[in-house]
């Protein structure tokens, strides 16, 4: 019984002998795969992120008539560069030049009046000095006097109104800028009541570049700043670019943030001046705003260095045996799309297989190439 039992048994320990031997000898026979490795040190690195942007002039002022009539003159043509002040259009005056002659000659009328009722009122003073007339009467004299005057004082205001109607039929510019579109030519009939402006005058000897930040962004920056002005005033210098991809020459400062968040995108809109001397930006333009963020004594990693599973990175760590071990680490927010700028899950002195990490398995055996 013993030795059947013997028998049974001796093949099966072969067996296993045999395996175990043949997976040593596989494994043993597996060549280590060459992989370039990195030691992680520290350094200053600054991360660019960029932005869609909509450019507007200082001012983008709607000119829109005050008065309504034919315009019968266009003193300026598209694009050209006004001053405050200089004359845009010309409505139609006649009707206005009337209705001023019409209030001027009521005023005078009213002057006329007034004189009069003065001369009646001192007359009737001197009368009733003399017990000559009666009290009624020169109360009656005095309230007639009161009327001219009151009838003076509405004439005055219907010949200011009527000037300052013929005024408005003369269209200026309130301030320096560009003009833009001009959709109504000599002969349309303009009024305030308009749709369309009759122009828009752009001052932009500076311009305003709007972009959106999101609410993450912007709450990360209030947290490290104390405040939202703080943030502000904290932001550095940004950059320009222009629709042809070409960099603008002048950088640009953020003044404002909004205090409100978008609710359909979740993002808070950021506003940053750019002076533009040589008129190379026009409102109504695009381009995309790059903000630098310097991050000081950061452990800097290449995209080549990191496998990215879902909303997580990890890395893979090399030991004395050169034995490949993965390893999550946390990243900044902000980064080139070439490097990670590393928060937490490595230490300077650490060896990490640089390049090629989406190839490695956790315990893979890795032939280091160093840097």
């Amino acid at each position: 019984m013993r030795t059947t039992l013997l028998l049974l048994l001796a093949p099966c320990s072969l067996l296993l002998f045999l395996s175990s031997c043949g997976g040593k000898n596989a494994q043993m026979q597996m060549p280590a795969a060459n992989f370039e490795t990195m030691t992680v040190s520290t350094k200053d690195v600054t991360m660019t992120t960029k932005y869609s942007a909509t450019i507007r002039g200082r001012q983008d002022i709607d000119i829109m008539p005050q008065v309504g009539g034919t315009l019968t003159k266009l003193c300026v043509t598209e694009g050209q560069e006004v001053k405050a002040g200089q004359t845009l259009f010309i409505i139609d005056q006649v009707p206005y030049q009337a209705a001023l002659n019409t209030a001027e000659a009521t005023q005078k009328a009213a002057t006329a009046g007034l004189a009069t009722a003065q001369l009646s009122y001192d007359s009737k003073k001197k009368l009733f000095d003399q017990q000559v007339i009666s009290d009624f009467e020169l109360q009656t004299a005095y309230n007639s006097l009161l009327s001219a005057k009151a009838q003076l004082a509405q004439a005055d205001a219907q010949v200011t109104n009527a000037r300052n109607s013929l005024s408005y039929t003369v269209v200026k510019s309130p301030s320096n800028g560009v003009v833009g579109t001009l959709p109504y030519r000599q002969g349309a009939l303009v009024g305030p009541s308009m749709p369309q402006p009759l122009t828009t005058v752009s001052d932009n000897t500076q311009m305003y570049v709007y972009f959106s930040i999101n609410e993450a962004q912007m709450l990360t920056m209030t947290r490290e700043n104390g405040s939202a002005e703080a943030a502000v005033s904290a932001m550095p210098e940004v950059k320009l670019i222009l629709v042809d991809g070409s960099e603008y020459p002048y950088a640009g400062k953020v003044e404002s943030v909004s205090g409100v968040v978008d609710r359909s995108t979740g993002t808070v809109q950021v506003r940053a001046v750019f002076a533009n001397p040589e008129k190379l930006l026009h409102s109504g333009s695009t381009g995309y705003v790059v903000i630098p963020t310097v991050y000081k004594e950061k452990i800097v990693i290449p995209a080549t260095a990191t496998v990215q599973v879902q909303d997580k990175f990890k890395v893979y760590l090399v030991d004395k045996d050169n034995i490949a071990h993965e390893q999550l680490v946390t990243t900044e927010p902000l980064s080139s799309g070439k490097e990670y700028a590393i928060k937490s899950g490595l230490k300077v002195g650490d060896v990490i297989v640089k390049e090629g990490a989406g190839m490695l398995r956790d315990g893979q055996n890795v032939k280091p190439n160093k840097e």
